[in-house]
């Protein structure tokens, strides 16, 4: 490897797989110093941006608890069946965590510790980091890297609650009626860049945010769906709110169901009660309203993991399983898939073009109880801190 030309080197290491990378590392001093070279880490996570996304599994039973597994789908065209091959990861030294999200191959990981309440961990090289505790009440959290400084971002929308005590002018029997209470939120924003040791208070801010089951980074900036129906962006760079424009449909009757990436595109996932049919949108070019169009449509469809005679169910009724609100979208495949979850315990895949649906087998040693799943793209990236 020393003789040859180092464009040549990196050729060949970036076709590896990230496992084959890992083990590299231990060949020597020279060999792991170059396998750390941050253009070897770039070329090599470009190239696995090209392929199908993995993901990260965080699977949860009654016998198993905070078990991470990295996951590849594999399909057999003889069989009905889609397989997620997965390969149980080492989990960091936490007794208990929970995964948020990921970005560049690192994970944001939720932990109840002493010493600190969220960590950002590489399953594949095993680092970790853990951020300082926060003074403020957890809240919705994003998590994201700023293209113009090259540093890492956490970002937190936290709901405090605040009481307040007013007297009414009406007179009782006994004198004054006693105070009433009532209770608002406020909503304040706080941000860490994770070199540094302090969250930042980014003051107050007037919408209250919906929780996200994924994150959604699109063009360095982090996205959420307000509880007014409105999309708010974070940028990473300047720090600031901006509203996006939305798809025409928000006119009607249809509201947003949940907001995700495809294919580093925007997309909104929508419906309405009268239709059994989620629709998702796409917006083509960035922060541009002409360019939302509707892509997909997807019918409603029982998972066999859900269906009433599986082993496994926790109600009789299959409207119950199909309701729209319990579908997740997570991604889109090269072959024009897109990958599902339903009710946070099966995985599907539809077919947009046969208008059919697979589910994919996800092997553990029971049957899951709740599944987080992440779209997850590894790499050997690490933070500097």
């Amino acid at each position: 490897m020393d003789r040859l030309p180092q464009e040549v080197a990196l050729q060949i290491l970036s076709r590896l797989p990230l496992l084959s990378l890992v083990q590299s590392k231990s060949v020597c001093r020279a060999w792991r110093t170059f396998i750390q070279d941050q253009l070897l880490v770039n070329k090599h996570f470009k190239r696995m941006v090209e392929n199908d996304p993995s993901f990260i599994l965080q699977i949860m039973g009654h016998c198993i608890q905070n078990q991470l597994y990295f996951g590849d789908l594999s399909s057999d065209p003889n069989d009905e069946n889609v397989m997620m091959i997965a390969k149980k990861l080492t989990i960091p030294p936490l007794l208990s965590f929970h995964l948020v999200s990921s970005c560049n191959g690192l994970l944001l990981l939720s932990a109840p510790h002493p010493s600190f309440e969220l960590c950002i961990y590489n399953p594949f090289t095993r680092d970790y980091v853990e951020l300082p505790k926060r003074s403020h009440p957890a809240g919705v959290l994003g998590f994201g890297f700023d293209p113009t400084t090259k540093k890492y971002k956490v970002v937190e929308i936290s709901y405090k609650r605040t009481t307040h005590l007013y007297f009414r002018r009406r007179v009782v029997r006994f004198g004054m009626r006693p105070a009433s209470q009532t209770a608002a939120s406020s909503v304040e924003v706080h941000i860490l860049t994770v070199s540094s040791n302090t969250w930042r208070n980014l003051g107050r801010f007037p919408f209250r945010f919906v929780l996200q089951k994924s994150q959604v980074l699109v063009s360095g900036k982090l996205h959420w769906r307000a509880t007014t129906n409105l999309i708010m962006s974070f940028d990473l760079a300047s720090e600031q709110f901006k509203e996006v424009p939305r798809p025409d449909f928000i006119a009607s009757n249809r509201r947003i169901h949940e907001l995700v990436v495809l294919r580093g595109c925007l997309s909104a996932v929508s419906f309405d009660d009268d239709n059994e049919e989620l629709e998702i949108w796409v917006m083509k070019e960035y922060d541009v309203k002409e360019s939302w169009v509707k892509q997909f449509s997807i019918g409603a469809y029982v998972p066999k993991l859900l269906q009433p005679n599986y082993q496994c169910h926790s109600s009789n009724d299959p409207r119950f399983h199909s309701r729209k609100k319990w579908i997740q979208v997570l991604c889109l495949l090269k072959s024009g898939g897109l990958l599902l979850q339903y009710r946070n315990k099966a995985l599907v895949v539809y077919d947009p073009h046969c208008r059919t649906f697979q589910d994919v087998e996800v092997p553990c040693e029971e049957i899951p109880r709740c599944l987080t799943t992440v779209v997850h793209v590894a790499s050997l990236n690490w933070i500097d801190t």
